[in-house]
């Protein structure tokens, strides 16, 4: 019996974190959508890594070609970002447009080293005239390596995104955590104090796919402002441990709910019959 509710009272927990995660984590999509946050880090990231923070020189030009920015006029406005930015730069992509840019007009690979020498840039000539000494005289070779360049920059900034990411659902979490009231320490107590609630709550739980799912499955929690805290200190360390689930991500509390849903749904073990037991159908074996 004890086990059983412990496995229940588990899943009331994930189940929470899971929800808040989705709710929190669909907040932040909504508004990096909308701020174009993934291309704003993106332009950052090109700029950065041609060393063109004014966006004046080859990152305005990276930018303009069609193969980076199809949906781009092709005409540079300036040090003024184009209207349209997009979210995602293939690396080939970015290899060839750069060549093209950095040739201006196609001249063949032979006269690229010429072109790579003239750049104004000391650090970044430095970068591409070892690619092409490495490349042998092999424009596919080249092309590899710029593509190779701008996958490792762009892991850089995907990590950089992702922190960021996480700082302001955190933030999210627990801005929901506190206007619900979804206090970790509360919400424990709560279920383990009334095995029937957590019961139901245990066999109610799925998969939470959306901020519409989430905010349902808060509902069938025992969270929310019935009554005001008996410690306002501790409801905030609630509130924050709640907070703190969402940094595992959802991937990691589906997963754990899902186990335990297994786990709960298999039950105990019945215990063997030994030997000598009599029971109802040993009694039928001998009648």
């Amino acid at each position: 019996m004890l086990g059983s509710v412990a496995v229940e009272v588990a899943i009331g927990l994930v189940f929470c974190y899971a929800s808040i995660a989705v709710i929190a984590s669909s907040i932040y999509e909504a508004f990096a959508s909308l701020l174009k946050l993934r291309a704003r880090s993106l332009l950052q990231g090109v700029k950065a890594l041609l060393n063109d923070p004014g966006f004046t020189g080859l990152a305005r030009d990276v930018y303009q070609h069609a193969l980076v920015n199809p949906r781009s006029s092709g005409v540079p406005e300036g040090s003024k970002a184009p209207a349209i930015t997009p979210s995602y730069i293939d690396p080939r992509s970015f290899a060839l447009a750069l060549i093209d840019v950095i040739q201006k007009v196609p001249e063949g690979f032979e006269r690229l080293r010429e072109n790579i020498d003239a750049l104004p840039d000391r650090q970044l000539r430095t970068l591409l005239q070892g690619m092409y000494v490495r490349a042998q005289g092999k424009a596919e070779h080249f092309e590899a390596a710029v593509a190779r360049w701008f996958d490792g920059g762009m892991d850089r900034v995907s990590g950089a995104y992702k922190r960021q990411a996480q700082l302001f659902t955190f933030l999210i979490a627990v801005v929901i955590a506190g206007l619900f009231n979804v206090d970790s320490f509360h919400l424990f107590r709560t279920l383990w104090q009334h095995p029937a609630a957590a019961a139901a709550v245990a066999s109610s739980a799925s998969k939470p796919e959306n901020l519409a799912d989430g905010l349902r499955a808060l509902n069938a929690l025992p969270v929310g402002w019935t009554e005001p805290p008996t410690s306002i200190a501790l409801a905030i360390g609630g509130w924050l441990v709640t907070a703190v689930s969402v940094l595992f991500g959802g991937p990691f509390w589906f997963d754990l709910l899902q186990r335990l849903v297994n786990l709960r749904g298999t039950g105990s073990k019945p215990a063997p019959i030994s030997a000598g037991r009599t029971g109802p159908a040993s009694t039928a074996a001998q009648a």
